[in-house]
């Protein structure tokens, strides 16, 4: 079975988020064929331990703005901001400083899950107005 459209919904708005603080390499895995405790992972990198505090902030604030809010279940890794998980059941939200997502490679690991596209939206309206397709 698919990733449900609140679990998209949801990987959408953190993607966007974390593209607004600049997060790098931002994948979205469905793994509801996968996995019975969620549907969807979200992955980004940052470049520093101050820029993934950021970016989880924009994240989580993001999703509390959603007409049905969203509020983590678990966040974890926070203290050390090297590695920021955001459990809100239906996806979970891994912020990684760049190290720690090369180290780890999650994407690898999911390589075999279709992934949910992605296009950040700032990247799309410069393309739109500057004519290229």
């Amino acid at each position: 079975m698919p990733v449900t459209e609140r679990a998209r919904e949801l990987a959408l708005t953190a993607a966007q988020a974390a593209a607004d603080k600049k997060a790098q390499d931002i994948v979205l895995i469905d793994v509801a064929d996968q996995l019975y405790i969620t549907d969807a992972f979200v992955i980004a990198s940052a470049a520093n331990e101050r820029q993934v505090g950021s970016i989880v902030d924009a994240i989580e604030e993001a999703l509390m703005g959603l007409p049905e809010k969203a509020k983590p279940a678990r966040r974890e890794g926070e203290r050390q901001g090297r590695w920021v998980l955001l459990d809100y059941i239906d996806v979970v939200i891994h912020i990684q400083h760049a190290e720690e997502r090369e180290f780890y490679a999650l994407d690898k690991l999911w390589k075999d899950c279709p992934t949910i596209e992605f296009v950040d939206r700032d990247l799309a309206e410069a393309e739109a107005s500057s004519g290229v397709a």
